[in-house]
């Protein structure tokens, strides 16, 4: 296959400092390492974490100026010297860890996401809000070409950190897991691969429209946590012996419901910390949490097998991402809309527009 014709400039949304604003503007279209591919990206949904890289608010410094962006879907059009397993034409997926060591214990033991000198896509390296972006051949997605890219692209962050929690929880079929901001892009995937998986879920969000998208995802409870006096209680209340939740999966972006998932969850209960506010702490009640045996763990984003496993879901239709489409250059309206929770689902951003 003939190389495509590779353009010297693109359009980009680029952070030039901590806290904004964003510039769309051209910037120049690089060239892959010896170990790299370049990514025509089509489509990039956006995250939560892309918000707090624009903000500058967790303890890890961003790259800058920074190009954000960890969901990018698209066609690789070059390659590295070095890069044999990936060719050029193949649809691939940008993922948050950009690339690893590979050659460290985690990076050995399938943990890649936990090594030490991992690369970390809009974040640590410049990511996928742009038209070409930079990968570790060995760290992209392999996408199948009857695969949306739009479609999927929400998938790569969202779908594999979720789809990696739930794995972690230990919830078998027939058990019931609550999910905790359940409205957004990661509860609307948690719900679809809970079903998928045989597992009940109930949804604790707010709004009658995010009331609606979690009952049409299959939730059989909603717990509105802005309506209830007591989310404790109506939690509990919404399984069948009043006992709990075998597990809960934590996405919200607040700190207070972090703190009630430990009463909730029933004995021998585990609560899976995904989400990650700015500045947040854990607690739970330590007499309680002894006696009921309760497991409190962090799960991070999946590995590159969770990765192709999340992606067969999707393939087969078990797992759809409800998405809208809007141009690259409306990512700062994305933003502001994501800042006022006025988001259900996900946005993705066309980067020809």
């Amino acid at each position: 296959m003939s190389s495509p014709q590779i353009p010297e400039k693109q359009w980009a949304q680029v952070i030039e400092k901590t806290g904004g604003p964003l510039e769309y503007k051209q910037i120049p279209v690089q060239k892959p390492g010896p170990d790299e591919v370049l990514v025509n990206v089509k489509y990039t949904g956006v995250c939560h974490t892309d918000l707090h890289a624009l903000n500058g608010d967790w303890p890890l410094p961003t790259k800058l100026p920074l190009v954000g962006g960890h969901e990018g879907a698209g066609v690789v059009v070059a390659r590295g010297q070095l890069v044999s397993e990936v060719n050029v034409g193949d649809h691939v997926g940008i993922k948050w860890i950009n690339g690893t060591c590979l050659s460290c214990d985690f990076c050995m033991q399938s943990d890649e996401p936990l090594c030490a000198k991992a690369q970390l896509s809009g974040y640590t390296v410049d990511g996928s809000f742009q038209q070409y972006a930079i990968a570790k051949a060995a760290h992209v997605a392999r996408l199948d070409k009857n695969v949306p890219l739009d479609g999927v692209s929400p998938v790569l962050c969202a779908g594999i950190t979720v789809y990696k929690g739930i794995k972690e929880s230990g919830a078998r079929p027939g058990q019931t897991v609550a999910i905790v901001g359940a409205g957004g892009g990661l509860g609307s995937l948690a719900q679809q691969y809970c079903k998928a998986m045989g597992i009940r879920t109930i949804a604790i969000d707010a709004g009658d429209d995010k009331k609606k998208m979690c009952e049409e995802l299959g939730s059989y409870a909603f717990v509105d946590f802005s309506k209830s006096k007591n989310v404790v209680k109506d939690v509990q209340a919404a399984t069948e012996d009043g006992l709990g939740p075998h597990a809960v999966i934590l996405l919200a972006v607040s700190e207070k419901p972090f703190q009630q998932a430990a009463e909730y969850v029933r004995p021998r209960g585990t609560v899976i910390c995904i989400g990650l506010p700015a500045g947040a702490s854990l607690k739970a009640p330590v007499f309680e949490s002894v006696i009921r045996m309760i497991t409190i763990k962090g799960s991070y984003v999946g590995n590159r097998r969770d990765t192709a496993e999340a992606l067969d879901f999707y393939a087969k239709g078990l797992i759809k991402a409800p998405f809208k489409v809007v141009g690259l250059s409306e990512l700062p309206k994305v933003f502001e809309m994501m800042e006022k929770g006025q988001i259900a689902g996900r946005y993705v951003l066309d980067t020809s527009k």
